[in-house]
């Protein structure tokens, strides 16, 4: 079992960027996919973007271009860089990792875009 923490989330207005970080209860290098998913009150969790071990990147099209996400190993952080943000974009945020081929998840964090 790994526990995920995120952080990051808040307020911000239309346009502007947030940084949201996921820090594993265990060396990042041993969990294998990781990624982001967000989800609003009534509706299913989405997935947002995922980052695998070594590296490479995948985005919804909703956020190409707006986000980026990526690995710290040095720091065993997870990250999503959120810039242009829209109020669609307003939901908690979760972290998500594939740890011996189980999926563990984090509290989540809110995000909100609003002005």
């Amino acid at each position: 079992q790994v526990q995920l923490v995120e952080s990051g989330g808040g307020l911000v207005q239309p346009g502007g960027s947030l940084r949201l970080s996921c820090a594993p209860s265990r060396d990042i290098a041993v969990i294998r996919g990781m990624g982001w998913y967000r989800q609003t009150p009534g509706r299913q969790r989405e997935w947002v973007a995922s980052v695998v071990s070594g590296g490479a990147t995948n985005y919804a099209d909703f956020v190409k271009g707006r986000f980026t996400i990526w690995r710290d190993n040095a720091n065993s952080r997870m990250y999503l860089q959120m810039n242009n943000l829209e109020p669609e974009d307003t939901a908690v945020y979760y972290c998500k990792g594939n740890y011996r081929s189980r999926d563990c998840w984090g509290q989540g964090t809110q995000v909100t875009v609003s002005s």
